[in-house]
């Protein structure tokens, strides 16, 4: 496991998004109300990135066919979509958010 830096916190407002690539993986990171939460960029049901969704609360919906998904837990909570999305631990490091991966 180790930790990878994403972008300074203060740069993602609330309600905001940043995108990272790691080991070829997109990863979108949401600031809800000052926590941060780590998704795969990646719609399960057809591919499609999930940043840039409209976020209602905890969740993101994506932008191509409006599936929903939950950013803290990455559940699948309406059709199209019926897989989760993996989730990643974050973390705010000296100002930095980063996040977990294996």
């Amino acid at each position: 496991m180790s930790w990878h830096p994403v972008a300074p916190a203060a740069s993602i407002a609330p309600g905001d998004y940043a995108q990272t690539e790691i080991d070829a993986q997109l990863i979108a990171v949401f600031n809800i109300c000052g926590t941060f939460y780590a998704i795969d960029d990646l719609c399960t049901h057809d591919g499609g990135e999930l940043a840039g969704g409209a976020v209602d609360g905890d969740v993101v919906i994506c932008p191509r066919h409006g599936a929903r998904f939950c950013l803290r837990t990455g559940a699948a909570l309406t059709p199209p979509a019926y897989e989760p999305v993996r989730t990643y631990p974050t973390r705010v490091t000296d100002g930095m958010v980063e996040i977990e991966t294996d």
